[in-house]
């Protein structure tokens, strides 16, 4: 464990001149930059809410051919202007050596890597190799588009070991199979583990591809400043409902700027003296649980002694199915979400069954 947490070590932090590096980082801009009229306008209307990090897509990876796929290097003029004109700093995605080089060569302060891209380690090398000699680029990585921590460390650690010190994660959750409240699931255990095993890392939140909702920006931001997160990173268009790529999850400046100035930031310097007591209400909890669940693999080992005895195979399909159905109308009468009580005991059955088939797998003496 020790080994793990010594990763990444010497990371700078991620201050800029001319913003306040006690306030959450904000970078906002259109997903994709469409014409200079957009970028520029979009740009004017944050700059006045007081924006400093412009944002926009320059190259954009599709799921199928076909669609609009970013207008290229030409954008990257574009975002000059922006930077000229009001003064703001200015980020977009890179996914290959080529957009590493023209957009360094442009003038682009941040580059950030996306999620399909973290999740390939020879395009991440590529990119890697790119920077090789740039310590002090901006290069902020989103998560790998599966729940895969280690895939999102080794993204980072490339970059590392390229001579990049200015590196910061991008938490904008997970893809899912079928229809959920979130775009992609934010599974906010992930990045609290990625913060106890790099606790100097960066880490911003990205609400509006974890929503896929621009009704859901505000919450999710909210949420991910009251668990520490860093800053955010949020799409803004000046016609969002005209948006040639994910109309749906994009805000006005205007709009924008009502979010930002409802969100509240916690005090984190506050003593924590007064949690002790309930802190250790929790431990004893906790204490309870491992004694409950010892106690409960003790009996599923009981029960694979008598599987394996009567020639019995170890999955109860009907029976795993009623038990999931009835904890979680129990949990949700307990005030728990079905959701976290079905996740609870499909860890707990998945570990039941291997304690059972260690029993049945046992030799005899």
């Amino acid at each position: 464990m020790a080994e793990k947490q010594q990763i990444l070590q010497d990371i700078e932090p991620l201050t800029f001149v001319g913003i306040d590096p006690k306030k959450p980082l904000v970078i906002a801009g259109p997903c994709s930059a469409e014409s200079e009229e957009q970028v520029l306008n979009t740009a004017r209307g944050l700059a006045k809410s007081g924006i400093k990090i412009f944002r926009a897509g320059i190259w954009k990876p599709r799921t199928k051919p076909g669609g609009f796929e970013g207008v290229g290097m030409k954008g990257l003029l574009w975002m000059q202007e922006v930077k000229k004109e009001t003064g703001m700093l200015t980020a977009t995605e890179v996914a290959n050596r080529e957009h590493v080089i023209a957009a360094l060569d442009s003038g682009i302060d941040i580059l950030w890597i996306g999620a399909r891209t973290s999740a390939n380690p020879f395009a991440m090398q590529e990119i890697a190799d790119a920077l090789r000699g740039h310590r002090g680029v901006t290069v902020l990585v989103k998560n790998p588009v599966n729940p895969d921590i280690e895939l999102w460390i080794g993204a980072m650690l490339r970059l590392y070991n390229a001579g990049v010190r200015r590196i910061g994660a991008i938490h904008r959750g997970f893809s899912t199979y079928g229809d959920h409240l979130y775009r992609n699931e934010p599974q906010w255990h992930i990045p609290i583990e990625l913060h106890r095993r790099v606790p100097n890392l960066p880490i911003i939140c990205d609400p509006s591809h974890m929503g896929g909702k621009r009704e859901l920006i505000g919450p999710i931001s909210q949420q991910a400043l009251d668990m520490g997160f860093n800053g955010l990173i949020i799409e803004s268009h000046c016609n969002p409902d005209a948006a040639l790529s994910d109309a749906k999850q994009q805000v006005t400046p205007e709009s924008l700027n009502l979010i930002i100035n409802t969100l509240v930031i916690r005090d984190t310097k506050q003593s924590t003296e007064n949690l002790t007591l309930l802190r250790q209400h929790i431990d004893e909890c906790d204490n309870d649980l491992l004694n409950i669940l010892s106690r409960r693999m003790a009996i599923s080992r009981e029960i694979g002694q008598y599987k394996k005895e009567h020639n019995m195979q170890v999955v109860q399909a009907q029976r795993y199915s009623e038990m999931i159905s009835d904890r979680s109308k129990q949990g949700q009468e307990m005030g728990m979400s079905a959701e976290f009580i079905e996740t609870v005991m499909q860890a707990v059955h998945e570990e039941s069954v291997r304690q059972q088939i260690e029993i049945i797998n046992q030799k005899a003496l």
